[in-house]
């Protein structure tokens, strides 16, 4: 497989929630998480943590609690009848059906990336805010990895809420907690240019109001 340019990947990557449940072999999955772990951090301290899930009865608890989440969110967001600016309703229409297909499949989904910190000393609310500048790049790389391997993936923290239930499902000690959650799979579905805001809407030169 050639490997697509860096430019090609960052406007090719879109949010891939339909995924076959066809196995991801082993070398591709530690390919995703050594992309991730060569993300910045703050002072270096290199302290994300990944868990990739394939134990059916574990993603069938991360399931349940996901569906939890995506029920609790679709009861507002159904109700965004006009879309958005940059959105139209029949393209949010699509996309929220996107994450309840992946709610009623997710327990299917061969690989469920979980996203963690390991803070080294039991975690509060205050440190728990703060660290997730030091996780979201290393998610950041391991979506376009993904998406240079011809994998499909999109990060949710839906299923995420109940951050005990979460820790009691995965093991984690007390110095650690979780932050995002990312299936990973062959995709149903085609890859193709993302839709953004157009830049002149989203920069500003040294100062945003003159």
């Amino acid at each position: 497989m050639n490997d697509p340019g860096l430019f090609d990947v960052i406007y090719n990557c879109r949010a891939m929630r339909r995924l076959e449940a066809r196995e991801v072999p082993e070398d591709l999955l530690v390919k995703l998480i050594d992309a991730a772990n060569q993300a910045p951090s703050g002072s270096n301290l290199q302290n994300a943590a990944w868990i990739v899930v394939r134990d059916a009865g574990i993603r069938k608890r991360l399931a349940d609690l996901n569906r939890a989440g995506v029920t609790a969110y679709l009861g507002g967001e159904r109700q965004r009848v006009d879309g958005l600016q940059h959105q139209s309703a029949d393209k949010r229409s699509r996309m929220l059906d996107a994450v309840e297909w992946q709610m009623e499949h997710m327990h299917e989904i061969p690989a469920l990336i979980v996203a963690c910190m390991d803070f080294g000393v039991p975690v509060n609310d205050l440190m728990y805010a703060h660290g997730g500048g030091s996780v979201w790049p290393g998610i950041q790389n391991l979506l376009l990895a993904a998406r240079a391997l011809g994998l499909g993936a999109a990060p949710t923290t839906l299923a995420l809420g109940n951050l005990a239930a979460v820790a009691e499902t995965l093991g984690l000690p007390e110095t650690m907690a979780a932050y995002c959650l990312i299936p990973v799979g062959y995709p149903l579905g085609n890859f193709g240019p993302v839709k953004r805001k157009p830049v002149d809407e989203v920069m500003r030169f040294d100062r945003w109001q003159r």
